[in-house]
């Protein structure tokens, strides 16, 4: 009997080590990873640089108390501004973390600016922000809530897309929108570019704050951030997952006109920025950075949506829609989406689901083409054997 709390329903499967795109259980059975952690690994796993770059810290130094100046610390916030519309960055350790720096970022300053009854944050209807109590109840989805009561409030839910049910939502306490910029856990849902531009409009008119959750979908589309090619600049922006490359990291973007509350005391992590962590957040951007690498992620994507659109048109009775923008893919299916993941399994590929029956595919940023074709050939397997 296992001593973990059963707060997981874990596949029967255990993995020895891992490289790239590849797992490897310990009898030596070898698995395309298309899960990555759910979107963390973004290098793969053990991906040299980072590799070197933990051992080489290690030797140096883990962690020390943020009474101190670290400077990898500051030489990672500074690069994540320079790349970026923040001119601020609060480091945590992971999304849901992110998220709840976030709310009080943004609950903070119009209480700093003499304007307290603007409390409440719009979100929506599908959303996931992690699950600490804010954020699930954030989100409000029932499947993650049942039982964790009394509600947290100051959030009010409207209909994902709705933009008329945004404007009747928007009162004298609304403070901000919150909105993940790919929807991942429910569906691998993108907020269309002329959606944004509307939500920032909306918060600019009713001097409100406009946060754009990118935990998941952060490096991944191909520009540093999924809402960048809309035009528009939030002004607070959670992180994590991927910015790590698999070590614990989360961080909180913010302008300098939202950061006004934020002084000595109104916030802490124990953890958050240790020097560890921020070695690894730095090795990330080496790679991320470097001349190409995010253009390399947009042709790669292209690649893979051209394929799966092919298996599409090839078997419509099974899948309805491919979702997703660069390497952060969703397949909606017409069949049950536990089915078709056990099915991948059976095939040596792994994958995770998400709501509205879908299937979300997060290869690793360095994948290449023959590992997405070798994907596209056990994804048409299972087409085939379904149909």
């Amino acid at each position: 009997m296992s001593s973990i709390l059963e707060t997981y329903a874990r596949k029967n499967i255990s993995f020895d080590k891992g490289k790239g795109c590849y797992l490897f259980t310990e009898n030596g059975e070898k698995y395309l990873d298309f899960v990555q952690g759910i979107a963390t690994n973004i290098l793969g796993h053990c991906h040299d640089h980072l590799v070197s770059t933990i051992e080489k810290q290690s030797k140096k130094l883990w962690h020390v108390s943020n009474a101190y100046i670290i400077k990898d610390q500051e030489r990672l916030a500074k690069r994540l501004t320079e790349n970026t519309f923040a001119d601020f960055v609060c480091f945590q350790n992971s999304g849901t973390e992110a998220t709840e720096a976030s709310i009080k970022i943004a609950r903070k300053y119009f209480h700093k600016i003499g304007k307290p009854q603007k409390n409440r944050i719009i979100t929506f209807k599908g959303a996931f922000h992690g699950r600490t109590l804010a954020a699930l109840f954030a989100a409000n989805n029932p499947k993650h809530t049942e039982g964790f009561g009394p509600k947290v409030e100051g959030f009010d839910q409207v209909t994902f897309a709705d933009h008329e049910a945004i404007k009747k939502t928007i009162n004298e306490n609304t403070a901000a929108i919150m909105v993940e910029t790919i929807m991942g856990e429910g569906g691998i849902k993108i907020i269309p570019d002329f959606c944004l531009k509307g939500l920032r409009e909306l918060c600019d008119q009713h001097e409100l704050l406009l946060i754009l959750d990118e935990v998941q979908s952060a490096y991944r589309t191909g520009n540093f951030f999924a809402f960048e090619k809309s035009g528009i600049s939030p002004d607070i922006v959670p992180i994590a997952k991927g910015i790590g490359g698999g070590f614990p990291l989360g961080a909180c973007l913010v302008t300098k006109k939202v950061s006004v509350g934020m002084t000595p005391g109104t916030h802490g992590s124990t953890f958050g920025g240790n020097p560890l962590a921020m070695a690894v957040g730095n090795a990330v951007l080496d790679v991320i950075l470097k001349k190409n690498f995010l253009k390399a992620v947009k042709e790669k994507g292209k690649y893979l949506d051209n394929n799966l659109n092919k298996i599409k048109e090839k078997y419509p009775k099974i899948i309805s829609e491919i979702r997703g923008e660069g390497l952060i893919k969703g397949l909606k299916l017409k069949v049950d989406n536990n089915q078709f993941i056990e099915k991948l399994m059976k095939y040596k590929m792994l994958t995770v689901k998400a709501e509205e029956n879908v299937v979300r595919l997060f290869p690793p940023l360095i994948v290449e083409n023959k590992e997405i074709d070798e994907a596209i050939e056990k994804i048409q397997l299972v087409c085939s054997e379904i149909s």
